[in-house]
């Protein structure tokens, strides 16, 4: 296997800081044992116009046969012979990637503390690979690189036999890649998408290639269009890695496109009892009704969060639904709770914290579920404030002490994702009443019920959003109590029951005014 990387430069700013970055001396050749063959690096050429460091890896087929602990054994003839005779020595590969992070390991992380800045900065270079497998042809070595910043990704097919055109091509090409990139991109990019290209792992494939995949692809995969197959076919079509980088990559977008930290997306709370009073009481301040723990401890008396899933179930009884949402699901509750009635036939439980959704699974145990009990229920991440095509098509939506965890500017996308993309026949609500919270001794007055509510609002401002929302999207609203309803401030929790009656009128409303 062989790679280059050519640069240029001026007096001021030599090609020879090449060496400098990649830590390897123009000046001398350097030989360093890898797992799977021994990779040499040198430099054809080193002057202050031009450098070309070059990487040759050497493999050892036998000792690569080897290594793999007798798999294989006792199959075909010709199928033993292939693990002896291949193109591992000769075509870039996942072998190649491995000797790129063996070798070149400070340059990956764009670590240079001789020059730091030229290590921040893109620079002219030229990535030459002269044999490249590509399940997928020279389209889909373009569709990878094509989007990562490069002014050309050129793929030259390599024909089978020069002396026999009529023979056509190889799977193979020749990879050129020219444009001004930092080089810890350009060989993070690399890493990850060469044995992509190639569909194989020649390892065994762990669950920290997860973390690998998220280290080398950060600041490009998440966004990148071809992600799916990248993460796939670089986890080995694993589906439960792939599911799991999938799922970390997603919050690195969101926290990406509301300028946040991931950990501020992904802040489910810790992992709550079962079935218990203790499991009750956790549960309400999981669910931003902390300070009614105090009256969710007394004896024999329902909890608030017991007495609100109970009017949310009866609401979608009400409504004839039989496939249901729980948007925010969080640890499951609802979910649970659903599957429990028959009639709900189709749940779904959508949340944007893959902590959530595991304690959820957990608390559901999916992986002990009977096989038709399974295809009731689905646990999939997601935020509220985008529209997602996976949400349409469903019965009922619930929206429990969820839209007061949100920013008020915020609240305009969760409303057009729910009710104008999504737009299922019922949606429930419930939020807290603010009023109710005199009514708790422990909560100190003017402060919220959960340090992470945004708001709390009165039975008036509950009313006049519904009213708004409803309007705009073409549902009628009714409003239920939920726990004891005060002749004072009313109940502890609000709850407004939208039904689709009509198609939108947010447009009719725009053209009247």
């Amino acid at each position: 296997m062989f790679l280059t990387i050519s640069t240029t430069g001026t007096p001021e700013r030599p090609a020879t800081d090449l060496g400098f970055l990649l830590h390897k001396h123009p000046d001398r050749a350097q030989t360093f044992s890898t797992s799977h063959g021994t990779a040499h690096v040198l430099y054809p050429e080193a002057s202050t116009e031009r450098c070309t460091a070059a990487l040759l890896l050497e493999i050892d087929p036998v000792a690569l046969v080897r290594r793999s602990k007798g798999k294989g054994r006792g199959g075909a003839p010709d199928a033993a012979l292939a693990r002896y005779v291949n193109d591992r020595p000769y075509a870039a590969s996942s072998l190649l990637a491995v000797a790129l992070s063996t070798v070149f390991k400070s340059a990956l992380r764009g670590v240079c503390a001789a020059l730091p800045e030229r290590a921040a900065s893109p620079l002219p270079l030229r990535i030459e690979i002269p044999a490249v497998p590509a399940r997928g042809g020279a389209e889909l070595v373009r569709a990878l690189f094509g989007p990562l910043g490069w002014a050309s990704v050129g793929a030259e097919p390599v024909p089978l036999d020069e002396r026999f055109p009529q023979w056509g091509d190889s799977r193979y090409v020749q990879l050129v890649l020219e444009g001004e990139l930092r080089l810890a991109d350009a060989l993070r990019q690399l890493y990850i998408l060469l044995p992509v290209l190639d569909d194989a792992k020649h390892y065994w494939v762990a669950p920290d290639e997860v973390d690998k995949l998220l280290r080398a692809g950060e600041g490009w995969l998440a966004e990148h269009p071809e992600q799916k197959l990248i993460t796939s076919r670089y986890l080995a079509r694993r589906w439960g890695l792939t599911r799991r980088a999938m799922e970390r990559l997603e919050l690195v977008r969101l926290a990406e496109a509301d300028d946040i930290e991931v950990e501020a997306i992904d802040n489910a709370v810790e992992e709550t009892p079962d079935d218990t009073e203790s499991a009750e009481n956790a549960e309400n301040a999981e669910n931003a009704e902390g300070a009614e723990g105090a009256e969710d401890a007394r004896p024999k008396e329902v909890s608030l969060a017991s007495q609100r899933r109970e009017a949310i179930l009866t609401a979608l009884r009400d409504a004839g639904a039989s496939s249901v949402l729980d948007l925010g699901c969080g640890q499951g509750q609802l979910v649970q709770a659903l599957l429990k009635d028959a009639r709900f036939r189709r749940v779904v439980g959508v949340d944007v914290s893959v902590r959530a959704l595991t304690i959820a699974s957990r608390r559901l145990k999916l992986d002990r579920m009977s096989e038709r009990q399974a295809d009731r229920v689905t646990l999939t991440q997601g935020a509220l404030t985008y529209t997602d095509k996976r949400l349409k098509g469903y019965d009922a939506a619930v929206l429990s002490e969820v839209i007061e965890h949100l920013d008020l500017p915020r609240l305009p996308a969760l409303e057009y994702a729910v009710f104008g993309s999504a737009r299922p026949g019922t949606v429930v609500v419930t939020t807290p009443n603010v009023e109710y919270n005199v009514r708790w001794e422990t909560l100190p007055a003017g402060h919220v019920r959960h340090g992470d509510h945004r708001f709390e609002w009165t039975r008036a401002e509950f009313r006049g959003w519904a009213e708004k929302v409803g309007r705009r999207h073409g549902y009628e609203v009714t409003y239920r109590p939920v726990g004891p309803d005060d002749p004072e401030v009313g109940p502890p929790t609000q709850m407004a029951v939208f039904t689709l009656t009509g198609p939108l009128t947010a447009q009719k409303e725009e053209k009247a005014a």
